[in-house]
């Protein structure tokens, strides 16, 4: 399926020095754009992320900075927007800071870039989970045009929403084209425990169950199984999520909405164990109690409209995904374990207040 070349395209990357941000923009290289500008303000990224590459430029600043879209050019072909306050436990210990990084980092960026006469896509990263039906009971696969609830798990669910909906906003009130990619549950290779600056909660630094695992795993840990394991996930690896951002870009409908999905249902519990035999981890597993906020627990998205409409498989199984993510978590673990480090003195203040 062909669509629009990105040789020689000028590309904002918001968010670019993140896990999925940074292997956007390697795979944005390939393309032969003239620049890759990426904006981060590194609160959940860390620098190294980006690769060392003449198109690649770095500005350092939030989005919803009047000086950082100072630094904007007049002109861009295109912008990808992964920005985001990450985590939906974070989002819950701060609301005010989700709605800067999520909510008003999008409103931000879409007036500062609704009168670029020459955008051929602006790419919005979304979350599955903010349309996922609420249920232990068994999942159906998540469709695009599954109805969106107004009971929300989190503050991070209710702005990727309300991300959608200023997309669908500026794209009829001022032709803006953007494109709406709904996210699943990316892990892989550059995803780094401790990453940015403190957040408010232990998730700071476990941030998701495959790298929290991972690490585990190779520390001979137990990995610690929420309400029995019962939950589910569609894990899509990031060079997948990587290529499927890219077909968003280059054939995606301005207005439209995809998801970018495995489309294959993994238990938690299933997972666990995968990891635990694939790094030798010979402690078994926890179970522990289920989240108390946690509604959407058994979830994964339908592939067919992307695979229809941009062209785009997610081509990675989980054993070969998870067998890269391993090898390259050996390779960085003393970066890893510095970037955990720098939160350890406020993970022990707050299980001391905890226990207190």
């Amino acid at each position: 399926m062909t669509g629009a070349s990105l040789a020689g395209a000028r590309i904002l990357v918001v968010g670019g020095a993140g896990f999925v941000g940074s292997n956007l923009v390697r795979a944005l290289i390939e393309h032969q754009p003239e620049q890759i500008l990426v904006v981060d303000n590194l609160l959940s990224a860390e620098r190294e992320n980006l690769p060392d590459h003449a198109a690649v430029a770095f500005v350092e600043g939030s989005i919803t900075q009047d000086e950082t879209l100072e630094q904007l050019p007049a002109e861009l072909d295109y912008v990808f927007h992964l920005a985001t306050y990450h985590g939906n436990q974070s989002s819950m210990a701060n609301p005010l800071a989700d709605h800067e990084h999520n909510t008003y980092s999008t409103l931000r960026l879409y007036e500062a870039i609704k009168d670029m006469v020459g955008l051929k896509r602006v790419v919005y990263a979304s979350a599955g989970c903010t349309v996922a039906e609420k249920t232990f009971d068994g999942a159906h696969a998540t469709t695009e045009d599954a109805p969106v609830s107004l009971w929300l798990d989190s503050p991070y669910q209710i702005s990727k929403i309300i991300g959608e909906y200023y997309s669908n906003y500026y794209f009829s009130r001022h032709g803006l084209p953007t494109v709406k990619a709904r996210f699943q549950n990316v892990y892989g290779p550059g995803e780094v425990l401790g990453a940015g600056r403190w957040r408010g909660t232990v998730n700071t630094v476990w941030r998701n169950v495959v790298p929290t695992f991972i690490y585990k795993a190779l520390h001979d840990e137990t990995l610690p199984v929420e309400n029995g394991g019962i939950a589910t996930r569609d894990l899509i690896y990031v060079e997948d999520m990587a290529q499927g951002l890219i077909a968003c870009a280059r054939r995606g409908e301005p207005g439209e909405v995809y998801n970018l999905a495995s489309g294959v249902e993994t238990s938690i519990r299933e997972l666990a164990e995968l990891i635990n035999e694939l790094t030798g981890n010979p402690t078994p597993i926890a179970l522990a109690p289920a989240r108390e906020w946690d509604h959407s627990g058994q979830r994964y998205g339908s592939p067919d409209k992307a695979r229809e409409a941009l062209g785009f498989v997610a081509a990675v199984e989980l054993r070969e995904g998870l067998e890269r993510t391993i090898a390259w978590t050996r390779d960085n673990l003393e970066w890893i374990g510095r970037c955990i480090a720098k939160h350890s003195a406020r993970i022990e203040e707050l299980t001391q207040t905890r226990a207190a």
